[in-house]
């Protein structure tokens, strides 16, 4: 058989491009590995400009269950230490508590209603790419098979094929003297506040807060009730220079509470849930901090862990893996429709590269700031003055948002809004909101004029078939901006201040030309 776009698993990451694909016309063939979704616990929510991406897309009250709007967390953590982002003028830092069981259970529902075809018990064995397409070998409960694609994404996670089959290097580092053990549990209710969920352990004298990296004399602690009510936590240890343990056995619940004793200092009794799983037990040894050289060899492109893997620390996996997924779909979209101007592929390359790279450094830092050591400790209490200051709280919660990033537009702009995130059109536009959301929910690009006229949408005429005008209107003008020309993915690549001179149309064409391509 033959397909425009083979996505190799299925994933968070595969799903959400396999929908941004449809929603552009283009019809993917998504294989994954397993018969059906796996229900072993991991990723347990979206932490930073994702939320406000899916919102974008529709997704947040399927995947919330309520309606409204995505809201800034008022608190957060780096490695550990308190931020406190309520002073913050503009909070970049959103979250959803939203296990990634339900978000691969709502990004699949979606793929299938969009019509994306998902085979499961399919795996691919061999990949040979020529100058026309990737050819790829399939393995499957009915048998082998082939499949010629024109392009190939691999999103089957750190141990990718596509990216081993396609000779990517993956450098980076890997740090054995650390490891990890995590588990559901039970904790005595007469340990925690009701109020705080604060646990209070008298034999040592300390109070240790949840959804906290705890850093203690003998690593870190961590534990959160992550389903309200259900009186089961999720408890995890770090611990670093132990012997190391034997990852040719499975993890059992009293190595876990070995492991906590060891951090604390004394007994945390912990028991195993009595309620049905499944309930997760696990053992990381090492933490590996690795990016692919290239995002893209030819026809196979790289998404997701399989073009980078880092520490889970402060929980940037899917915010990084699927702003991956927008920012490559309706580029590969357009190179499928053939009206992909030169180089727009390569751009998802150059955009998310250094993104990825932000990540890894982040993580690092985080994690080296929780080694027990007390040249770490002199570091931590200095970053704790720092961050005092709110200018500071500020930078680390757009660092971990992934929002202090601005995109090269590629074309002569000077406006402080091009290659930024979509401002929150909401609060600046009286009328046009609607139809703009509407757009942008479906992955179109949008070119909002915001003086009222026909001017704009006059000027940009000969892309109306590839890019959505809308005239919008704008009461107060507090938004710093009379036009702008939103990408699918959300960003702005192009803003101006002109109403109507020649040098506005001009640079727009220039910016719809180097994003859209041709006039038509």
């Amino acid at each position: 058989m033959t397909a425009d776009v083979t996505i190799v698993g299925g994933g968070p990451n595969g799903l959400l491009l396999a929908c941004e694909l449809r929603l552009a016309g283009v019809r993917p063939l998504l294989l994954e590995q397993l018969h059906t979704r796996s229900a072993v616990p991991r990723a347990n929510g979206l932490v930073g400009r994702v939320v406000q991406a899916l919102e974008l897309r529709g997704l947040y009250e399927p995947l919330t269950g309520r309606s409204g709007h995505a809201q800034p967390l008022p608190f957060y953590q780096f490695s550990g230490l308190p931020l406190d982002l309520r002073d913050l003028p503009d909070n970049p830092l959103h979250a959803l508590q939203v296990p990634q069981a339900r978000i691969e259970q709502v990004l699949e529902e979606r793929a299938r209603e969009l019509g994306v075809e998902i085979r499961r018990g399919h795996e691919l064995t061999a990949l040979h790419e020529d100058d026309d397409a990737v050819t790829l070998d399939i393995r499957a409960p009915q048998g082998a098979y082939r499949v010629r694609t024109r392009y190939l994404v691999g999103a089957d996670g750190g141990h990718s094929t596509v990216r081993k089959q396609a000779g990517i290097a993956f450098p980076g580092t890997t740090d054995d003297s650390v490891a990890s053990r995590a588990g559901h549990a039970v904790i005595p209710d007469a340990l925690l506040d009701p109020a705080t969920g604060e646990l209070d352990l008298p034999e040592p004298g300390m109070r240790l807060r949840p959804y906290t990296h705890n850093r203690l004399p003998g690593g870190v602690l961590t534990f959160a009730m992550m389903q309200p009510g259900s009186g089961i936590h999720l408890v995890a240890t770090f611990e670093w220079d132990q012997p190391p343990a034997d990852d040719s056995t499975p993890m059992t619940f009293d190595e876990l509470r070995a492991s906590a004793r060891r951090v604390l200092g004394a007994d945390l009794p912990l028991s195993p849930p009595t309620t049905p799983g499944p309930h997760l037990l696990r053992r990381l040894t090492g933490t590996n901090s690795r990016q692919a050289d290239a995002y893209r060899a030819g026809r196979v492109l790289l998404l997701g862990d399989a073009a980078h893997v880092h520490s889970a620390v402060g929980g940037p996996g899917l915010n990084l893996g699927m702003q991956d997924a927008i920012n490559l779909g309706w580029k590969l979209a357009a190179q499928i429709h053939g009206w992909a101007p030169p180089g727009l592929l390569d751009t998802y390359h150059s955009e998310r590269a250094p993104v990825s790279r932000r990540v890894l450094m982040q993580t690092r830092a985080q994690m080296a700031l929780m080694r027990p050591a007390a040249d770490i400790t002199a570091a931590r209490d200095l970053l704790t003055e720092l961050l005092d200051d709110p200018r500071n709280r500020a930078r680390i919660a757009a660092l971990l948002a992934g929002t202090d990033i601005r995109y090269d537009m590629g074309h002569d702009t000077g406006h402080p809004l091009a290659g930024r995130w979509l401002p929150d059109l909401r609060t600046h536009i009286t009328d046009g909101w609607e139809q703009i959301a509407e757009r942008l929910g479906a992955a179109r690009p949008v070119l909002v004029d915001l003086t009222g006229n026909s001017a704009t949408a006059e000027a940009a005429d000969a892309w109306t078939d590839r890019v959505d005008v809308i005239i919008a209107r704008s009461a107060d003008r507090s938004l710093p901006a009379s036009a702008i020309l939103v990408r699918p993915d959300g960003y702005l690549a192009w803003a101006t201040d002109d109403t109507a001179g020649q040098s506005m149309r001009h640079h727009m064409h220039e910016a719809l030309t180097t994003w859209f391509g041709a006039a038509a």
